[in-house]
């Protein structure tokens, strides 16, 4: 491995991790290949206290719900059975970015709820590294419920919206 060779994996490293923390990511994983036999791969990630905040919440909960505890339990269960990524018209964002819902600010979104799509219609843009990558419809049907915001940064596998 060359000196500048290093010093642009180096550099490529830092921008991921610049990417990280300005979109409020978690993690990125990326993998550069030079030739059929020597690539690089990367995987930045930062650690967050979301697990501590999660395990912190419902410890107030109980104490609470102790006069009621079946009125407690029948909202939280309805929206566990309901998660969108189970949903078999979800459509999945491939790649860590951000998401936008028109292809230029200012102009008309590509989709609304309740718009009829076909497949491989173009239901969004999701901006990685300066990139615009299109997010078609997996199938045709009707949009359903879109899921993110125009300009939120968005998580491999995060649901972006139904389709069904």
């Amino acid at each position: 491995m060359t000196n500048t060779t290093r010093d642009n994996d180096v550099a490529f490293i830092q921008a991921l991790a610049e990417l990280l923390n300005s979109n409020e990511l978690t993690e990125i994983a990326v993998t550069r290949d030079y030739a059929p036999d020597d690539s690089l791969k990367v995987r930045v990630s930062k650690q967050t206290n979301i697990v501590q905040a999660a395990a912190s919440a419902p410890a107030p909960a109980p104490v609470a719900a102790a006069p009621a505890p079946q009125a407690a339990a029948a909202p939280a269960a309805a929206p566990a059975a309901e998660d969108p990524a189970d949903h078999p018209g979800a459509v999945a964002s491939p790649m860590v970015g951000t998401a936008y819902m028109s292809p230029e600010p200012g102009t008309a979104a590509f989709v609304k709820p309740g718009d009829q799509v076909k497949e491989g219609q173009t239901l969004m843009i999701v901006e990685a590294m300066k990139t615009m990558n299109h997010i078609p419809a997996p199938k045709s049907g009707t949009v359903k419920r879109i899921l993110v915001d125009d300009g939120q940064p968005v998580e491999f596998g995060t649901t972006l919206m139904i389709v069904e």
